[in-house]
């Protein structure tokens, strides 16, 4: 998931000018976290998310977007 990882981490540097945190994890998990708030979870949802609903979720997080 690394490629699409990364993709979305630039998404995210670019739309907040924060710098994303990857971590690599097991089992197939793949979670944006903002501030302790999962924002997405492919477990829950059972599929990947596309960048823009996650650049949505932070917006309504943060008040940025």
């Amino acid at each position: 998931y690394q490629p699409r990882a990364a993709s979305l981490a630039a998404e995210i540097k670019s739309g907040f000018n924060v710098e994303p945190k990857l971590i690599v994890g097991k089992g197939g998990c793949f979670e944006v976290i903002v501030d302790g708030k999962v924002v997405f979870s492919k477990s829950d949802a059972g599929r990947f998310p596309n960048d823009s609903e996650v650049i949505n979720a932070i917006g309504k997080l943060s008040d940025i977007v």
